[in-house]
């Protein structure tokens, strides 16, 4: 397999300029004598301006046919990174090595004119990738039929919404057959619908052997689109490798159990008994505990435990208690689960603590805490091998065929072996 970007040493250096004060010959010198020290330090001034490096030594390789996403903070240089490879912007040290027509959705509505129509703007957007009149007119039905903008195709964009302009963008995009396809965060303008069919398409495009990058803080896309993850941070490479660990050390790196950066005025933050927040073994029982601080006792109180997909925040579990008499302290619940045969994936808790009952008896809400920790689940699929038929639950089924021995089969992450046949 030929290797489709290669980015070796990749650095970007931008100046923020900011008014340079008045300044008497000392302080001309003095500035002159410390720029070495201040070079060494990367905050240098160039006419009034500090230095800052939104790249610095970056490096990887990706294959064709992968699909890779990008994480990180905002800040960390991912869009930067995208912007190099797309030719937009050149860099500054190093080099970036791209084989392959690019296709890129950087922004909203990037390289429409406003006055021009939809219409208009297709052919213009795919002359912009480099594509033949023919070839935008081979696509242009598809096209407008993905974005859904049929009844307004010939409208000026300036009229669109943003949503109608990131659509339309999107299905340039991936339409026109690009060989790499970069995407940034421009999909969560779009709603929920047109997310999926984005992902679908993304899916596809990487099924023909096309080469994806997806920058997103959807932790729920980037783990189902992508087998590579690239984590970006303060402009390096922080890690990089197979998706579900690189993104649990992203996630784990983020994040502090007890900070209150991350945590609610009373709910502190949450940990499994065993330690840590991921769960390997879901057949089992085990116990979660959950770290209050209170300011006032609550009496006849009221809480509640759900657990929701990470992708779409649904409630795939839940669990409630009262009636609850707490003194004022810090109170550590401990919620015992007897199993959680749940697909793998990362999962959301969401906490509610209520005084003088509970929601539907009028009881005064504490504290409602969407914790900003995930539930992992590193457990191995035993369900169907096809993500997309599996389902929430990951339970193991036994089949009998005409009163035979019962087959058994628990599915590897490593794919489906050769003697099985797999049920559509």
């Amino acid at each position: 397999m030929h290797t489709a970007i290669r980015v070796e040493g990749l650095g970007k250096r931008y100046y923020l300029r900011q008014r340079e004060p008045y300044g008497t010959l000392r302080d001309v010198l003095v500035r002159a004598a410390t720029l070495p020290g201040r070079l060494a330090r990367g905050t240098a001034r160039r006419g009034g301006a500090d230095v800052l490096w939104a790249l610095r030594d970056v490096g990887f390789d990706i294959r064709d046919g992968e699909v890779v996403g990008i994480v990180g903070r905002n800040g960390s240089g991912k869009s930067t990174l995208l912007k190099i490879l797309s030719r937009i912007t050149e860099p500054t040290t190093g080099h970036a090595l791209v084989r392959g027509r690019v296709g890129s959705l950087l922004e909203v509505g990037t390289g429409f004119h406003p006055e021009l129509s939809g219409r208009e703007n297709v052919f213009v957007n795919g002359a912009i990738l480099g594509m033949r009149r023919r070839e935008i007119l081979h696509h242009f039905d598809e096209i407008v039929a993905f974005a859904g903008v049929e009844r307004f195709i010939d409208t000026p964009v300036k009229h669109y919404s943003s949503g109608m302009q990131m659509r339309l963008a999107f299905a340039v995009a991936a339409h026109l057959e690009p060989e790499i396809l970069l995407v940034d965060e421009v999909l969560a303008v779009g709603d929920a619908e047109f997310q999926r069919k984005c992902l679908g398409k993304m899916k596809d495009v990487s099924l023909q052997g096309r080469t994806v990058l997806l920058v997103s803080h959807q932790m729920g896309q980037i783990r189902r689109l992508c087998e590579t993850v690239i984590w970006l941070d303060q402009g390096r490479v922080r890690a990089a490798g197979a998706a579900a660990p690189t993104i649990r050390a992203y996630e784990a790196g983020n994040s502090d159990p007890l900070d209150p950066g991350v945590s609610g005025p009373c709910f502190r933050g949450w940990e499994l008994s065993s330690g840590g927040h991921v769960l390997t073994d879901t057949s089992t029982p085990f116990t979660i505990r959950v770290h209050l601080d209170l300011t006032t006792p609550v009496s006849n109180g009221h809480f509640g435990l759900s657990i929701l997909d990470g992708e779409d925040d649904s409630v795939v579990a839940g669990w409630a208690w009262d009636p609850l008499n707490l003194p004022a302290g810090s109170p550590i619940f401990e919620v015992r689960i007897p199993q959680l045969p749940l697909r793998p994936g990362m999962y959301r808790l969401s906490l509610a603590l209520f005084d003088g009952g509970n929601n539907l008896t009028g009881g005064r809400l504490i504290e409602k805490w969407t914790a900003v920790q995930p539930l992992g689940l590193d457990v191995p699929p035993v369900a169907h091998p096809q993500t997309e038929w599996a389902g929430l639950l990951n339970v193991p089924a036994r089949l009998a065929v005409a009163g035979s021995v019962p087959v058994e089969r628990t599915w590897e992450l490593a794919g489906v072996p050769d003697d099985t046949a797999v049920p559509q």
